[in-house]
């Protein structure tokens, strides 16, 4: 098969495949043409670009990781980080969304769900048809889980819901949300359960839009639970595993959020590549002075590392391996040389930096959120942590 060393932008390190190299283009193609002429726009309204959502499922990227048998593409993390990062180079927001819906949503009952559940909502899926959300994090639990307040009481072969999930992904606009509940409240995190929600259910509703810092067009909301009645074969997986099944989810979640990170980085690396380029000062572009370029030496080779990292973990995961170590430190290294670049990028820029007629105002706002969603900084730390000091017999 013929290989690719051909670059994307300045800046890409790997080897493609001819697939992914059409893949790429089409994805760059489409963001061109449709995510790009309405950035600030959306940005500035918080509008949820769903029409685009739509054509993005219509080209496959909406079941990208499910296979062909669920109406999925059948690509592997590898391609799917690829897109996420074209998609976050142009805008965020809808990496973010199309994030969400594949490795979260998705992706749970893909891992978890009975081949009945796999057959009614996995096509739907993969289509773009209905979207998903995943709801884990509770006003007053986000780290810790074993904090969580929405109860799942079983009752005459039905599950009760009563409570309120927060900073869910999609919120508004999920056809279907995977919520993780109390069954147990005597067990922690062994005593919760996930369950499949769709949307129109009585006593499930989509609360409070958030008003946000950046990611502005990807919609983060409330989802509350008022004697919320779903039937039993709604529990998804074992009761009792939900926390087990949502963090093996999390380790190819963690991978898109590196891969966010990478996109937005690079992004606002390449626009002060072309800034520094034209910007003139003391008769010359700034380009031309040592200590602009040592900046973006940096910039480039830390972006670089953090993809070497991702890459890392999306090929592990296609080989069928736990990644629960690499994937913590695709996403903890990717998000926080993401929020160093869109900081120097800003600071290259000078004063046109800190206003909206310029990208890197949007991709700074935008970056601080990879450090937070799907698990803090500090939390990837204590996974990693964990992984290194422990002996675990099932790697590899």
């Amino acid at each position: 098969m013929k290989l690719d060393l051909e670059p994307v932008g300045s800046l890409y390190p790997f080897v493609l495949t001819e697939d992914q190299q059409q893949l790429r283009r089409e994805i760059r193609d489409f963001a061109a043409r449709e995510i790009a002429p309405n950035v600030s726009a959306w940005d500035e309204s918080s509008e949820f670009p769903l029409a685009v959502v739509k054509k993005l499922g219509a080209m496959g990227l909406l079941g990208i990781i499910l296979p062909p048998e669920f109406g999925g593409a059948g690509l592997g993390y590898v391609d799917y980080a690829l897109a996420i990062e074209e998609l976050s180079a142009v805008d965020g927001s809808i990496g973010l969304t199309i994030a969400a819906h594949n490795s979260l949503g998705t992706n749970h009952i893909f891992l978890a769900g009975n081949d009945a559940q796999k057959n009614k909502y996995l096509p739907l899926l993969a289509s773009g048809e209905w979207l998903a959300a995943w709801a884990l994090t509770e006003p007053g639990s986000g780290s810790d889980a074993s904090n969580a307040r929405t109860m799942a009481v079983k009752k005459d072969g039905r599950y009760i819901l009563n409570g309120t999930k927060t900073f869910i992904t999609n919120g508004h606009y999920a056809d279907v949300a995977v919520i993780i509940a109390v069954t147990d409240k005597t067990k922690g995190t062994h005593g919760l359960s996930a369950f499949i929600v769709e949307k129109g259910t009585k006593g499930f509703r989509a609360g409070k839009k958030e008003n946000k810092l950046g990611l502005r067009a990807s919609d983060t909301s409330e989802l509350i639970f008022e004697d919320c009645e779903i039937p039993e074969e709604n529990l998804l997986g074992a009761e009792g595993e939900g926390f087990i099944d949502a963090m093996r989810t999390l380790d190819g979640g963690r991978i898109s959020i590196a891969a966010l990170s990478l996109g937005i980085g690079r992004g606002a690396l390449e626009a002060a590549l072309k800034y520094v380029k034209q910007r003139r000062q003391f008769g010359k572009a700034i380009a031309e002075f040592q200590g602009i370029q040592w900046k973006l030496a940096d910039m480039a080779t830390e972006l670089d590392a953090a993809r070497l990292l991702t890459q890392r973990a999306a090929v592990l995961k296609d080989a069928h391996r736990r990644t629960t170590r690499e994937s913590s430190m695709a996403k903890l290294f990717a998000s926080e040389v993401a929020v160093r670049i869109c900081d120097q990028a800003v600071q290259l820029f000078g004063g046109y930096g800190f206003i909206k007629d310029y990208p890197v105002e949007k991709f700074y706002r935008d970056v601080k959120l990879c450090t937070i969603g799907e698990g803090t900084s500090e939390i990837q730390r204590m996974v990693i942590a964990r992984e290194i000091l422990e002996v675990h017999p099932s790697r590899g």
